[in-house]
């Protein structure tokens, strides 16, 4: 399957979030440049923080972001919701990771 310009939609609340026209395709990660849609203003430094955090290896903080971010955006591919992902999104530019199937919580 060819991701390379494909376009991902970044959707939470009301308003679309952005959308990310994938650009490089790295397994098993997916980048590609960010257009922020007007509900990304509330979920803006949640983005922000995560990235800090992950930077100073503060893991137990930064699962909490991740989790807030799980909780306020769903990530869409061109073939619909994914179930599972790790977004960070950062200026212009968005890499994330997804999965088709729900993490096992329990493993």
């Amino acid at each position: 399957m060819g991701f390379e310009g494909g376009v991902w939609q970044v959707r939470g609340g009301r308003e679309p979030v952005g959308e990310i026209v994938i650009d490089e395709a790295d397994f098993p990660w997916l980048s590609g440049g960010f257009t922020a849609g007007p509900g990304f203003a509330e979920v803006r430094d949640l983005f922000a923080r995560e990235l800090v955090l992950a930077e100073d290896d503060d893991w137990e903080a930064w699962e909490e972001v991740h989790g807030e971010i799980r909780r306020q955006v769903s990530l869409i591919s061109p073939d619909g919701p994914v179930p599972e992902f790790l977004l960070h999104i950062e200026g212009d530019r968005a890499w994330f990771r997804w999965s088709d199937e729900p993490f096992d919580d329990d493993a």
